[in-house]
Order: structure tokens, then sequence, then C-alpha cells
């Protein structure tokens, strides 16, 4: 049956599996475009549901940054979790149907927070560089 709330050892599988795919699509620029693109396609679906995405911006220009080799203060690791949750988010080979209102966003929420969740100190490295570096060049 269907699980009413949301499981964290279910949540990691899940970002394991996109994890595997990520470390192949990272290595080539063009696919994470093709999969930020698709983001943000999707994100224009998902009601906005409090805090666990208020991230995802700053976790998008964080990824650019280290394609473009912009920001490299951050491992590869990192960047493979983060853009795990987006596979996971964007393929969804879901547990739970997104027919079933909210539940269905709240697998692709677990996954997605707990990537963030995972990441927060690179996300919060990043955001500084970024906000220094835009001090100097204004």
């Amino acid at each position: 049956g269907i699980i009413m709330g949301f499981n964290m050892d279910q949540a990691r599988g899940l970002l394991d599996k996109g994890i595997q795919e990520a470390q192949q699509v990272i290595q080539d620029p063009s696919k994470v475009d093709e999969i930020l693109v698709q983001l943000e396609e999707k994100l224009k679906e998902v009601p906005k549901i409090g805090e666990t995405l208020s991230e995802v911006p700053l976790m998008i220009a964080m990824i650019k940054a280290w394609i473009t080799k912009d920001y490299t203060e951050v491992s590869p690791k990192v960047i493979a979790c983060l853009v795990g949750a987006i596979i996971y988010l964007i393929k969804k080979k879901d547990l739970i149907s997104d027919n079933i209102p909210v539940i269905g966003i709240a697998d692709d929420l677990g996954v997605m927070g707990l990537a963030l969740k995972l990441c927060e100190p690179e996300l919060k490295a990043f955001a500084e560089w970024r906000a220094a570096k835009n001090a100097v060049q204004g």
C-alpha cells in the first residue's frame, strides 16, 4: 500500500540511484544543461511547498558555475548528489503516483530536500563566494 509520510531511508535509496546516473551525466555539460532546463519546467508544475525548494535556484547556479569551471571549490560528489536529485525529480521512476495530490510531490521533495540538506555547507560556501564575486564586480 501507499505509505503516508516519507521515509528518509527511502529517500536515500532513491537519491543513490540518481547519483549513479548523475556521475555519467556531469561529464557532459550539454546533458547537465538539458537537465536544468527540464528542472525549471518541472518546478513550474510544483506548488511551492515551504522552504524545501527555496535553495533550488542557488543549487542550479552552483551546478552551472561548476560546469563552466567558474566555481571549482566543490567536490564532483556534491554536484553528483544535487544532479542526482534533479534526475530523480524529472525522470520520476516514482514510488508514489503523481496523480495522488501532494503525496506524489512529497517523495520528490523528500529526495530533493535530502540532497539539499546533505550539500548545505557547500551551498552556503557557494552563496558566499557568489556574493563576494558580485561585490568585486559591482
